[in-house]
């Protein structure tokens, strides 16, 4: 939040000096006053009204309890006293506001300010009284505008007008991989608009909550690196949230989460909405025992542990798990905070294949022979896919990255973890 807008100059008998201030007597109150100003304005005076060659950048600095933005500008002309006009426009924000927004409005500020100087003297000939005039009214709605609308147009003249907005900060996105699956918390139909950059508008028909980025990136036939940005943009304005991917032999658990859903009753019917199948949800004739009731859908999350896999959780509960859609299900579960995803990750305990097979990659180079025969003499510790595997049995990557990055399905992962020797499976 804006705290005070002011506006000062390099006053050539005074010195730096605060012409028009925006609450009054916020900065540097007047004779009489018994208002506290913001911060001592003599002390800071050299960084709002610095030297010439610190002009026409951008200066921030914090004082206690608050943040002071400004871009001083100076203007070298012999109408001038001194041949040299010195002015800037400053912000004070509180110290605990994100600043980066506020930024780009002060050098906005600072530019009109200095193109209106130039053109027609809109500064220096304006004799107004401190705290009164066009400077001080341009002051005074800049101020409300931002505050209360975070955005202002104001009319100068006939042939200028200032058009100010502030746009939000938002905290930056989480690390973005291609095995997370995006799922999205609005309608991006309704916001797309032809002059979007082409990439986002082939990866938005592919967002539906089961295609992980790696795929979006092939079912729209882009790059994944754009791709990739293009996600990373719509998960920085909350149009995204991610999860991953979804599979019957995945396995969730729930947390202490879950406590609200049980005294949540509006949740439970949110939920109960969420995870019925289309086919009874639109039918009018459906009865009510076709319906999954928030009590049980409570029991079926409670019913979620470590070691189970989704399949099994069917497989035990298909008298009632048969009447929603267990996708959704999860989906919600993982949405609210109270279902989490147990992965596994997977560990090369024994060292002794890996020692052969570089012990073989050296002899190669140096030999500088590598034959058909020689890989096949080797064995299965030698076949290629069992190489590119083996630096992904380290534990810190899940199997669904492990997946994704080969291209391959869970049930091939295991086969060659198997055909890999020693490896440890870990679910956490």
């Amino acid at each position: 939040m804006i705290r005070a807008i002011f506006f000062s100059i390099f006053d050539v008998h005074q010195g730096p000096k605060v012409l028009h201030q925006v609450p009054a007597d916020s900065i540097a109150p007047s004779t009489g006053s018994s208002q506290i100003p913001l911060f001592h304005f003599p002390s800071v005076s050299s960084y709002i009204i610095p030297r010439p060659e610190y002009c026409s950048k951008l200066i921030t600095f914090a004082t206690p309890l608050h943040r002071v933005l400004c871009n001083p500008v100076c203007l070298h002309s012999s109408t001038y006293p001194r041949n040299a006009y010195t002015f800037s426009i400053a912000l004070v924000l509180d110290a605990s506001t994100p600043f980066a927004s506020y930024a780009t409005v002060t050098l906005k500020l600072a530019s009109l300010l200095q193109t209106l100087e130039e053109q027609s003297r809109f500064l220096s000939r304006d004799v107004s009284p401190p705290n009164t005039g066009k400077i001080y009214a341009l002051c005074e709605i800049l101020l409300e505008d931002l505050n209360n609308y975070s955005e202002s147009m104001i009319p100068i003249d006939d042939s200028n007008t200032l058009n100010i907005k502030l746009f939000p900060t938002y905290p930056p996105p989480p690390p973005l991989h291609p095995h997370h699956v995006p799922l999205s918390t609005v309608r991006l139909e309704s916001l797309t608009d032809p002059n979007w950059d082409l990439t986002m508008l082939r990866v938005l028909p592919h967002i539906d909550g089961v295609n992980s980025v790696k795929q979006i990136s092939l079912l729209a036939d882009a790059d994944y690196k754009l791709v990739r940005k293009a996600i990373e943009h719509l998960l920085y304005y909350g149009c995204l949230l991610l999860l991953d991917i979804f599979s019957f032999g995945a396995s969730y658990a729930s947390t202490a989460e879950l406590a609200s859903l049980i005294e949540d009753t509006d949740m439970q019917e949110e939920c109960a909405a969420y995870v019925a199948l289309p086919s009874i949800q639109g039918n009018s004739k459906a009865s009510q025992s076709d319906f999954v009731s928030g009590f049980q859908l409570v029991e079926l999350y409670l019913k979620l542990r470590q070691g189970q896999t989704v399949k099994s959780f069917y497989i035990e509960n298909v008298e009632v798990v048969d009447r929603i859609d267990v996708r959704r299900f999860i989906t919600f579960g993982v949405i609210k905070g109270f279902l989490y995803r147990v992965h596994r990750y997977a560990i090369a305990t024994s060292h002794t294949s890996r020692r052969k097979r570089e012990h073989k990659s050296k002899s190669r180079q140096k030999a500088n022979v590598s034959t058909v025969a020689e890989l096949q003499a080797d064995g299965p510790e030698a076949e290629p896919h069992l190489l590119e595997l083996e630096k992904f049995l380290d534990g810190t990557q899940c199997f669904d990255e492990i997946c994704t990055e080969l291209m391959i399905s869970e049930r091939d992962l295991m086969n060659r973890l198997k055909a890999f020797g020693d490896v440890q499976i870990i679910c956490r």
